[in-house]
């Protein structure tokens, strides 16, 4: 029987609904809730996972945090602020970069095997679409072997094309 390959997942839809172990939610620095995807998962999960934001304090950007997930499907949220991209020479980057890196250590720490990320950065924080995708599908090509299922979950039908479209020719199998 042949291994099964490795692949990043690329689904359009909502992460709240995703049955995985970790969601990773595109925070504020506050952690109590915004807009876009911040604002969903907040209010998919309930107000605990408000409660326990609450609790943890403001996280700076590219830095996580994790919390149950409460109402949610999944078990854990990991919350990262993304970098607001002023052009790209303030280590928009690199911040961008260590949300990605940061999600998936705490996704280790606590045992997770599946893991779903939204697109961080590229909504009201303006990040470029295209350069938030490579940067983001490179650091999950990093993790394939750490976990059984990495799912990058677009939102908008144009996310989902262009994750497709950079990643077809490194993984096999698109959702």
């Amino acid at each position: 029987m042949e291994a099964q390959e490795k692949v990043i997942e690329v689904v359009q839809g909502d992460i709240t609904k995703l049955h995985v172990d970790v969601i990773v939610n595109a925070a504020n620095e506050s952690l109590l809730g915004g807009g876009g995807v911040d604002g969903a998962i907040h209010r998919a999960a309930g107000p605990e996972l408000l409660e326990a934001c609450r609790r943890l304090g403001p996280c700076p950007t590219g830095e996580a945090r994790i919390t149950p997930g409460f109402l949610l499907k999944a078990r854990w949220v990991v919350h990262t602020p993304g970098p607001v991209w002023r052009g790209g020479a303030l280590g928009e980057p690199s911040l961008l970069e260590s949300c990605y890196r940061n999600a998936f250590q705490l996704a280790i720490e606590c045992g997770a095997k599946s893991i779903a990320f939204p697109c961080i950065s590229t909504g009201v924080y303006g990040y470029p679409h295209e350069p938030a995708a490579r940067i983001a599908l490179g650091v999950m090509r990093e993790y394939l072997g750490r976990f059984p299922r990495i799912v990058a979950c677009c939102f908008g039908v144009d996310d989902a094309d262009l994750y497709k479209r950079l990643s077809a020719p490194d993984v096999g199998r698109l959702s």
